[in-house]
């Protein structure tokens, strides 16, 4: 089985200077957001299909419809590449930190079928 690092897809509702920072931090991350994706406005199912098709792990601070909506998924067995959901009030210093951390120690084939949240 081949391994693949691991890529990011950053929801609509995900903090900008969280994006920034991981991108700064790890320039060579494939990282993108929903708006550069061309999903601005898209639904969370919308969001979780195409991360899914393009093996994106979906950071975002929506606790309650992402994270129902990727256990749905998960419920009727559709794929998802994995789901991270950041608090609000976390430092986002503690939030870049871990990302690249994550994004540092493991595969995008880790993270499938995934719910996690931050911090670690």
């Amino acid at each position: 089985m081949r391994v693949s690092a691991i890529r990011f897809l950053f929801d609509e509702d995900c903090n900008g200077r969280i994006v920034r920072g991981v991108r700064r931090r790890h320039p060579t991350l494939n990282t993108v957001t929903v708006l550069e994706a061309g999903l601005s406005e898209a639904t969370d199912d919308a969001v979780l299909e195409y991360a899914s098709i393009e093996n994106r792990v979906v950071i975002s601070h929506d606790y309650n419809t992402m994270r129902a909506h990727a256990a749905d998924r998960l419920q009727a067995g559709l794929p998802m590449a994995g789901l991270i959901l950041v608090p609000q009030h976390v430092p986002l210093g503690k939030v870049i930190e871990e990302l690249v951390l994550i994004a540092e120690t493991t595969s995008g084939e880790e993270w499938h079928g995934q719910i996690v949240f931050l911090p670690l």
